[in-house]
Formats: structure tokens, sequence, C-alpha cells
């Protein structure tokens, strides 16, 4: 046992004297405290493997109210360390009220030698063994958490590297990426992989907030703070408190908003509308978007101090095109799930299907590949998916395009835009074209 420290605390010197001199010749380091206060004094400035403290301090007294006040203070701070409990009055009680407060064990006074050094000896293996499968544990967690997220394609290492140094700290993190690469994918793994993964995770969609939308959604609000307030609401970051808040599409913030925003990055603070009192964000935030923000600040569209708050780190996930490593694996994990989802449990892409997909340009990214998968099962008519069902446009081919009339041409990537965007015209309408991996915005300009 060579090396352990105890914290012994009595506040009668002989008790600890005698403490010392039995526990320091079997290795045990010794570090003595008289008083409660100066047990929270060694607990802040000093580690300890185990504390061994009376449950009385000041005189005449035997009800133990110091030693369970000093047991929940310990445990306040301090989940894992060992506490036995020691006291002249065998008093029953007073042992499991110390118990059910976090205590790991207790003796009474007068002590045996050979029965408290069996104890101590217990205690702290115990712990030593917690530590270490605690350990275990949450490194089989992040292997589990890195493993659900399909990234082998040597593009995607420093992705996948980078979250792994940075998902443990509070750090604010930018994902960065064409639309339909996984972001939000991304921003689950970094909340696994971080400190607060046992508390929420809690998404939004900042695009989708209008401008009176926007501080009750994020903030809450109370009962007759506006017309419809017939109840109080609780924001997304209260929601999200102690865990991570996923701000997806943060370049759709409108401008007049972004502020509101900021104050609260900067300062932690803010006001649920209707409310004048003041509440704390204990989040980590996690934003994602696909617009150049050199090009949206320099627009005056997007707020630069805003933006610092946001990058801490920023990690930009490469597009689809650039890790086809990774596309049939991805495809297969689609197929996977879409076999129960349609019953269809003995479905597989034929090996023509599979290069078609690896061909692929994917403007649409991981988003598009997910449809694509699901057309086709839908589509295929017998247990092998064929390049016919997987329906795909041959996007890698200029030739194609300049041997269509104009209006076959746009005939085309209109589907095209329109199945990448899920049928959504609205959406479709709103993005760029895609040809050969690069953003275009009309037939005409492809025939340059």
């Amino acid at each position: 046992m060579s090396g352990y420290r105890i914290l012994v605390a009595d506040d009668q010197s002989h008790i600890r004297e005698s403490l010392s001199l039995m526990l320091e010749p079997e290795g045990y380091d010794i570090v003595e405290a008289a008083s409660p206060a100066a047990v929270a004094s060694a607990l802040s400035s000093d580690s300890f493997d185990l504390i061994l403290m009376d449950m009385n301090y000041s005189k005449d007294t035997t009800s133990g109210e110091e030693g369970i006040e000093l047991i929940k203070h310990i445990r306040q701070h301090d989940k894992a360390l060992p506490i036995v409990v020691m006291t002249a009055w065998a008093n029953v009680e007073l042992s499991v009220n110390a118990l059910k407060l976090g205590a790991n064990d207790f003796i009474e006074k007068p002590w045996n030698n050979a029965r408290l050094l069996s104890l101590l000896n217990n205690q702290i293996n115990l712990a030593q063994e917690k530590q270490a499968n605690k350990r275990l544990s949450e490194a089989a967690k992040q292997d589990s958490a890195i493993d659900s997220v399909i990234a082998n394609a040597p593009s995607m290492q420093p992705v996948i590297q980078l979250i792994e140094r940075t998902a443990a700290s509070d750090a604010n993190i930018l994902l960065t990426g064409e639309s339909g690469v996984g972001k939000s994918l991304f921003a689950g793994l970094i909340h696994n992989l971080s400190t607060r993964s046992k508390a929420p995770m809690v998404s939004v969609n900042m695009g989708a907030l209008s401008d009176t939308l926007f501080e009750s959604e994020l903030f809450g609000h109370q009962k007759g703070a506006f017309t419809d307030a017939k109840a109080n609401r609780m924001g997304r970051f209260e929601m999200a408190d102690k865990g991570t808040l996923f701000l997806d599409e943060i370049a759709n913030i409108p401008k007049g908003l972004q502020g509101k925003l900021l104050r609260v990055l900067e300062s932690g603070e803010y006001e649920p509308l209707g409310s004048s009192k003041t509440k704390h964000a204990n989040v980590r935030i996690v934003s994602a978007s696909n617009v150049d923000f050199k090009e949206e600040i320099d627009a005056g569209r997007f707020r630069q101090d805003l933006l610092y708050r946001l990058n801490t780190i920023t990690i930009h996930i490469p597009p689809l095109r650039n890790r086809k490593e990774d596309i049939v694996a991805i495809a297969d994990s689609f197929l996977f799930k879409l076999r129960a989802k349609y019953r269809r449990p003995d479905l597989m892409f034929s090996d023509e299907a599979k290069a078609a997909l690896v061909q692929h340009d994917w403007p649409g990214n991981v988003r598009e590949l997910s449809h694509c998968v699901e057309r086709a099962t839908l589509m295929a008519l017998g247990d092998e998916i064929t390049t016919q069902d997987l329906g795909l446009i041959a996007s890698s081919n200029d030739n194609d395009f300049m041997q269509m009339t104009l209006e076959e041409a746009e005939k085309t990537l209109i589907s095209h835009a329109l199945e990448s965007n899920g049928g959504n015209i609205l959406v479709a309408a709103e993005k760029p074209w895609y040809f050969t991996g690069r953003p275009v915005s009309s037939i005409r300009e492809i025939r340059r």
C-alpha cells in the first residue's frame, strides 16, 4: 500500500497521532486535519486516496451533525473519494445516515488495528478498481462512438483526429462543409465523446427560426409574454443545460438577431421573454454551416465577433466525392436499415451498382446518397439492386450535356436538383445546381 495518501480528520490530537503512528509504518502517507474547515482546505489543495474522519468535532457534541455536513460537502466536490467514518458512540442510526449520504464504511472507537487496516485496504482497492473500470468504460464508449461513424477514407482521418482531440474540451466548434455532408452526425459524435455526453444534446435549425420566434425558441418565455404565450416555455439553452446545443444553419440568423446570441455566448446570461430573472447558460456550442463566412462578413450579413465566439475550433467535413472509399460502406449502412423498414431482408447491391455508386460525384453528398438508396430499395424487382435501380445521372461527363439540347440539359439538372433535395421544390430553388462538382447558376454557364 506504499504511497497512498490518507487524510485523517479528528479534533483530538492524540487520536490523529495514534492513527499516524499505526498507518505510516504500513506505507501510508498521512495528512492530519483538526476540523471540517481544515478538511475542506486540504481537499482543495491536495489529492487523497481516502479520508478517515470523525463525526464529531465540537466539545460535548455527540450528534454527528458536523460529520454529516462534512460528508455532504465532500460529495459535492468529489463523488469517488472513499470516506470511512469513525465515532466513539455506538450509534447505528448515525452510521446508517453517514452511509446514505455517501460514506463508504464506518468503524467505532476504540478501533481494532487489524480490522481498520483491512477496511482501509479494501476501500482503496475498491476505489482503484472502480477508477480503472471507469477508464475502460470511457475508452470503450469512445471507440463505440467513433465506430458508429463511417470515416475510413484518408481525407477523413484528420477530421476524426481533430474531433478526438477537441471533443472532451468545452471549446465551441464550428462544422463547415457542403450541404448534406452529415454535419449533424459529426456534431452528435462530438457530444458523445465529450464530458457532457450524459446530459442532453439539443438541436436547433437556425434557418427555420423567424424573427418573432428567435428569442422564445432559444431563451424561452413566460406566460403572457406575448399574445399566444398561454404557458411558460423552456428555451433551447435551458433544455441543453450541462449538455450540448447544436446550432445548425448558423449563418442564416438575421443580422439584427445575431447580437442577442452573441451576448449569451459572451456573458453566459440571458432572460426568457417576459421575465426579469437572469439565467445562466451552461452549454457547449457546436454550430454548422455550408457558407463561406468570409463572403458573408464582407457582405455585411454576418458579424465577425459572433464568428470568433463560434469557431474556437473549425472542423471542415469533406464532400462525399472526396471520400469515395467510404461510399459503399455508407450505402450499405443505409440499406441495412431500409431492409427492415421495407421488409426486404435479402436485398443487396450488385457489383455494378457498387461501382456506379463510387463513380458518381454526389453533388448532394450523403443526403443524396441516402435518398438514392431508399429509392433503389423501392425500385428493385429482385434481391439485387442494379445500376438501373439507382437511377443516377452521369454527372461526371461534360460530353453527356454537350450532346443535349438546352431544354434537355435544363430538364435533367432540374430533375437532379429535386432528387438531391428530397423533392422539395422550395429548397431546391434556393440552392445552386451542381455540375461536375462545381456550383452553377444556369445551363449557359455550363456551356461556356
